[in-house]
Order: structure tokens, then C-alpha cells, then sequence
């Protein structure tokens, strides 16, 4: 899907090195425990200290990472603060790590912030039968239910805690950051209210997962709004996105490398969905639960993690092809939600 893009960089940096990739602007990666393995960071100049753009997944070798970068690129000045894009694991792993290390304060979304919050208190046996009803819901057997359910809890795994307090920023906020002035565009769907920062005079886009190069950002429904319809205020961002950006910036993801074409990835991205709605529809001819689908939508053997994400995936379509009016949704005498075509 990316014949369209141009990447100035080939090579990633090695965990605990960092590459200048933009004005200001250094590139660092660090391993994620997953299929997906890494997470593209950003190390801002700013003034006389140094801004963090997200934190990577709570890892000692992160932290061991992080310490290296500390004395080897910041020659003696200060973290002077931490943005986090939104509260995924990967990207708010190791805030509260960091602030404390810092004494730097949390920049983050409102939605973003109270998520990590929430997320990291959701234990217990009522936030486990809820996530195995949800998945029983969506067609999976009792044994998968229960490894989605587990799954799902592991919040904390990855971020052992959060911030007790933060800076909020939202749509429109203007960030100084070493003399330039970042702008905060905020997309949704793949989070509730995801920040990208644009820098107009670097000509520079830290996208965060909101817009990748080479894999689909995962649009998810979730266990604590089951109902939900994130695909419809992700193609809804995509276009708000592609009206405010440039088609000439270099976009910073979080996964994969750094390119040139945001207009044209945006787009691509579009008729990717479009393409999988078309899928749903033609599968949807006689009932089908989400976990019916999981073979339609991903022609590959999914991990116990990626099943997770694929589910809320394809619950994503379905619910966004039942908003638009092109099936509707019925419960079979099991409690399974299953939806064909009007």
C-alpha cells in the first residue's frame, strides 16, 4: 500500500541511540514484547532543556535505554517536559517513570489522561467477567473468551503507573518547543483523543498511530463502550487531517519509518477500510458474528495478542457498515450479537 511514500531514512536507530531526523527533532526506537516489536520516540530541543514525545512499554531494557539516551544526548540539560499522544501502552508506558526521573510534567489529552487512569485501575473480577461477556458477545468460545478477557487486563503490565496530575492540551493548542511552534491536530478512532503535533516551520507531522506508513492503525471497539463506532470518527479525522496538513510534510510515525506522502497514505487508509467494509458485506449475507469474520479480514494466523485486536477490529466494521444502514444486528438464542446485510 505504500508505493505512493518516500522514505528519507532506511535504518532505524538501535535502541539507546537516537538520529536527528528533522530540525530540532531526533528519532529514537525501543523493543515492544509483541508481533509489532518497536515504537518510534521523538526527542525534542527545547531551549535549555529537551521535550519527550511518548515513553515506550515499561521494560527494564526501556528504561536502560532511556538512561543511555540521558547521558549520551542530553550533554547536562533537563527534560523539561513529556507529551504522550494518547494512553496506549507503548506510548504512556513509562510516564510516570519519567516524571519522576525528571520532575517534568505529563502533557497530555484530557480523554487521554482519565483512559490511562481508568485502564489502570480496571482489575477485578467484575472487569474480567465484563471483558469475557463482551468477547462471548462477539462470537468467542469460553476458552478464548477468557484469553481475551486476560488479555485485556494486562494494562498495567506495560504501564505500572500513571501520573497523578497533567497538563492538558486538545484541538488547537500551540505548543513552543524550542523555539518553534507545534500545533496540537487531534484525531480519534484508534484513541479516544489522540494529539498529533504539527510544526509547520520544521514542516514536520508527529503523527503518533494515527497515520502509519506501511500497517493500518488498529480501530477498535471496546470493551468499555460496546456499542461504540470508532471507525466513523477515524475516517472522519482522516479527512480533517488531510484538510489541515500539507502534502509535502515528513510524517514522524510511531511504527515503521518516517515518509514523505501524507496525502496520499491518508487515502490509502480510506480505501482500506472501504475495501474491508466491502468484505463485511459480502461475508454478512447470511448472520455472522465478529469472530466469524476474523478469517475474512485477516488472511494470516493471528497470536493470543493480536486476536484481541482483530476482534475489536472487526466489531469496528460491523458497527460502522450498521450505522450506515448496510446490516443489521440480531442476538441468537446463545447472546451471540450477529449482523447481516438489510
Amino acid at each position: 500500500m505504500d508505493g505512493s511514500l518516500s522514505f528519507p531514512v532506511a535504518t532505524p536507530p538501535a535502541p539507546g541511540e537516537t538520529v536527528p531526523i528533522a530540525p530540532g527533532v531526533y528519532w529514537l526506537r525501543m523493543r515492544l514484547p509483541f508481533a509489532l516489536n518497536h515504537i518510534n520516540l521523538w526527542l525534542l530541543e527545547d531551549g535549555p532543556g529537551w521535550t519527550i514525545v511518548d515513553c515506550g512499554y515499561a521494560l527494564d531494557e526501556t528504561r536502560d535505554s532511556w538512561e543511555r539516551i540521558f547521558a549520551e544526548r542530553l550533554v547536562g540539560q533537563p527534560v523539561q517536559r513529556i507529551i504522550v499522544t494518547h494512553y496506549h501502552p507503548d506510548h504512556m508506558g513509562l510516564a510516570a517513570w519519567l516524571a519522576e526521573r525528571w520532575n517534568a510534567p505529563l502533557w497530555t489529552t484530557e480523554k487521554e489522561w482519565l483512559h490511562a487512569r481508568m485502564m489502570a485501575q480496571d482489575v477485578g473480577e467484575a472487569s474480567a467477567a465484563a471483558r469475557r461477556d463482551f468477547a462471548h458477545r462477539a462470537g468467542l468460545d469460553a476458552e478464548a473468551s477468557t484469553v481475551f478477557a486476560e488479555r485485556q487486563g494486562n494494562y498495567r503490565r506495560g504501564v505500572p503507573a500513571v501520573p497523578e496530575s497533567y497538563r492538558r492540551i486538545g484541538d488547537g493548542s500551540k505548543i513552543e518547543i524550542g523555539g518553534r511552534e507545534w500545533r496540537v491536530i487531534i484525531g480519534e478512532g484508534h484513541a479516544p483523543e489522540h494529539a498529533c503535533l504539527y510544526c509547520a516551520e520544521a514542516g514536520v507531522l508527529i503523527a503518533g498511530d494515527q497515520i502509519l506508513p506501511r500497517i493500518s492503525p488498529n480501530i477498535s471497539v471496546q470493551t468499555y463502550e460496546p456499542d461504540g463506532d470508532p471507525l466513523a470518527r477515524y475516517l472522519a479525522s482522516l479527512k480533517k487531517l488531510r484538510a489541515a496538513l500539507p502534502p509535502d510534510i515528513l510524517v514522524l510515525p510511531s511504527h515503521n519509518l518516517p515518509f514523505y506522502g501524507v496525502h496520499e497514505r491518508i487515502d490509502e487508509l480510506a480505501a482500506h477500510h472501504g475495501a474491508r467494509c466491502d468484505d463485511v458485506i459480502a461475508a454478512c449475507i447470511r448472520p455472522t458474528s465478529a469472530a466469524e469474520l476474523l478469517p475474512v479480514l485477516f488472511r494470516r494466523v493471528l497470536d493470543r495478542h493480536q486476536v484481541g485486536f482483530a476482534l475489536g477490529e472487526a466489531l469496528a466494521h460491523l458497527h460502522y457498515l450498521e450505522g450506515q444502514g448496510a446490516v443489521e444486528r440480531d442476538m441468537d438464542q446463545d447472546g451471540v450479537h450477529r449482523f447481516a446485510t438489510m
